[in-house]
């Protein structure tokens, strides 16, 4: 199989970057995507961010939390590095957790309309309890939307023993 040519890779401006800026503020003009050269093959892209943060709306103290985004990719498919700077703008972003997973899936919607994605942010205990919010989207008159339903109608079904965040 070719390697990916220069016109498909044109829109790809972060990576290799050595003078890369990273924004501190919600930034979802970052994000860049390439094409999907398997888009008749449905499968599973998965990033894992553990090192999230942003800011609770009303103390302004920092929350801690592990991003994890599941895809089915479409026509196109995020970069990783725009990705990455992505997550990193919301260091200084003010919003609840439940919000910050929602925000990310909606982003990633429209930056690359994928056939099914969840967003699960796995927030660290903060006065005595840990909030884990998850979303997910399959895409409407697919067999995705059937997927996005069942897996959020049975998410979380067997909950995970917590004795080291």
């Amino acid at each position: 199989m070719q390697g990916r040519t220069h016109e498909e890779l044109k829109d790809i401006t972060l990576l290799g970057n050595q003078k890369t800026r990273y924004q501190t503020d919600y930034a979802p003009e970052v994000l860049e995507t390439f094409p999907n050269k398997h888009p008749d093959n449905d499968y599973f892209v998965k990033f894992n961010c553990p090192e999230f943060t942003s800011l609770c709306p009303m103390t302004g103290q920092p929350d801690f939390a592990t991003i994890y985004i599941s895809y089915v990719p479409g026509a196109r498919m995020v970069e990783s590095k725009s990705l990455k700077l992505y997550l990193f703008s919301f260091r200084n972003h003010g919003d609840f957790h439940e919000d910050c997973v929602n925000i990310i899936m909606k982003d990633l919607i429209r930056l690359m309309d994928p056939k099914y994605i969840e967003v699960w942010g796995k927030f660290t205990p903060r006065g005595g309890i840990s909030i884990d919010p998850y979303c997910n989207y399959g895409k409407p008159g697919t067999c995705w939307e059937q997927v996005a339903l069942d897996r959020l109608t049975h998410h979380d079904m067997y909950p995970e023993k917590i004795d080291n965040r």
